[in-house]
């Protein structure tokens, strides 16, 4: 099995560790060659800006390429920013970037860099795990019945899994915490 980590910008190395400590081999996706060199079991938008990296997956021509692997049933793991660019809503915006996830997020819900914390909730059937939030969004509502709430911090949804789209507003490559990515990595052989 093979995960292309879209490295274009953001916390795209923390999944690579954490996913290669799980055996997964990773490559760093970072123009559309890249993309078109592997076959690929499954995809990684990880977190950073995400107006920069809409911007460059358009500049570098792997949009349309990512968008492509996405609706044709790629898994995916989308964190902070990668959320973002999945949702087909962004609240009081007109952007879309990706728009495969049937949601509406709100970016930098929880302020600016000092609004950053740390807490543990409930993620679907794990217990007590630790979500870092950094300038994260929060998903307002989603668009689907097909769209499974998997955690919620203080009333807010914080994770969904949207058939081939694991999606969350936190980072979980930050810490020594594998859960999530083990269930990312059952996700792969589906």
């Amino acid at each position: 099995m093979k995960v292309g980590i879209v490295a274009v910008q953001g916390a795209f190395i923390e999944h690579e560790r954490m996913l290669s400590s799980l055996g997964i081999e990773c490559v760093e996706l970072r123009k559309k060659a890249d993309i078109q060199a592997h076959e690929l079991s499954g995809l990684v938008l990880p977190g950073g800006e995400s107006t920069v990296q809409g911007k460059l997956l358009r500049e570098l021509d792997m949009f349309d390429s990512i968008k492509a692997l996405i609706a044709g049933g790629l898994p995916v793991l989308a964190t902070c920013a990668g959320l973002i660019l999945l949702s087909s809503h962004i609240s009081g915006e007109n952007t879309v970037h990706i728009g495969t996830l049937p949601v509406t997020v709100k970016r930098n819900a929880y302020g600016r860099q000092l609004g950053s914390f740390v807490t543990e909730e409930r993620f679907g059937d794990l217990d007590d795990v630790e979500m870092t939030f950094i300038r994260a969004p929060y998903i307002e509502k989603t668009e689907s019945p097909d769209v499974q709430v998997l955690a919620q911090v203080d009333g807010k949804i914080v994770a969904v899994r949207y058939k081939n789209q694991l999606a969350l507003a936190f980072h979980p490559e930050i810490g020594a915490d594998s859960r999530i990515h083990r269930q990312f990595v059952s996700m792969l052989g589906a």
